[in-house]
């Protein structure tokens, strides 16, 4: 996952600092994930609580620029160029909005809880999905970013 971000950053670096600040912020995350997934020792429930803290944080952060931001620039662009990108975003979004719900769902198990050693295991195992759901929302957030602000990036920088 990592690699793939790297790879986008490459790909759409300097086309927009919205896009740039939330490639980022993507990166943070996947810091966050990793080092996370990186543990096995369960017992110290009360650190782990505060990486899970810190992990849904960006996690949440993350999810909303994209709806909030992202999305709403893409599906801008898409409409001022009206060449079939609103249609495009209309058959991603709802896939991408999947992604959203196991996000704010993997949040809800961690916010205001005290873990138990039982709850860190069932964390740690809907960590693993969530780093599944994570990588297909990347590949489709690039592929938006590929199909509808590439596709008008020169035409916007000309306007």
């Amino acid at each position: 996952m990592l690699e793939n971000c790297r790879n986008a950053r490459e790909r759409w670096g300097g086309v927009s600092e919205l896009i740039d600040r939330w490639l980022k912020e993507r990166q943070e995350l996947l810091v966050h994930y990793c080092e996370l997934s990186a543990l096995t020792d369960y017992s110290q429930t009360g650190m782990l609580r505060e990486k899970f803290i810190r992990l849904c944080e960006v996690l949440v952060d993350y999810v909303s620029v994209g709806h909030f931001e992202i999305y709403e620039q893409l599906t801008r662009e898409a409409r001022e160029f009206n060449d079939g990108g609103e249609e495009l975003a209309a058959k991603v979004y709802p896939r991408i909005q999947e992604t959203t719900e196991v996000a704010l769902n993997f949040n809800d198990h961690v916010d205001g809880r005290i873990l138990t050693e039982q709850d860190v295991s069932f964390l740690f195992a809907e960590l693993s999905k969530l780093g599944e759901v994570l990588e297909s929302r990347f590949e489709l957030e690039d592929f938006l970013i590929e199909h509808l602000h590439n596709a008008h990036a020169g035409k916007l920088a000309s306007a």
